[in-house]
């Protein structure tokens, strides 16, 4: 794929959409040069994301597309998605105590951590009228 061409995928916001998703994302990761634990990284890091916007965006399955797209460059992969579900805060989610018992921890903020965790940038932005955007940026390890 020649650098800065964007590719993009629209599915249908399912669970049953994950894995059509997972394909796109890992030949992408593939694509940009990752090894295969910065692949599976990505990977994980959509699956979370979707199956967030499907469980909380659009409340449950069904109830609307989610578009994903991918642009690969010389730095690494910067994969893009939108929906057109409930806006979110993720400034508002506070950071999952880790070191509290399973039993303990309160509910949500997990997945964010865990994509801020496998990808080096993530970004979310709510626009009026053109959906939600939730970036995520993966980048060549540089060798100094």
């Amino acid at each position: 794929m020649p650098m800065d061409e964007v590719k993009a995928l629209t599915v249908v916001g399912r669970l049953d959409s994950l894995g059509l998703i997972s394909e796109f994302v890992t030949r992408a990761a593939q694509d940009a040069g990752f090894d295969e634990s910065a692949v599976y990284a990505v990977d994980m890091a959509v699956d979370e994301a979707c199956a967030n916007i499907i469980g909380h965006a659009y409340g449950g399955e069904g109830r609307g597309d989610i578009e994903i797209s991918y642009r690969i460059d010389e730095d690494g992969l910067t994969v893009v998605l939108r929906d057109h579900g409930r806006a979110f805060d993720p400034t508002g989610v506070p950071h999952p105590d880790l070191d509290a018992p399973l039993e303990e921890r309160g509910e949500g903020g997990l997945g964010l951590f865990l994509m801020r965790r496998l990808m080096d940038r993530v970004e979310y932005e709510s626009r009026p009228g053109s959906g939600n955007i939730l970036t995520l940026v993966k980048r060549h390890e540089t060798t100094s």
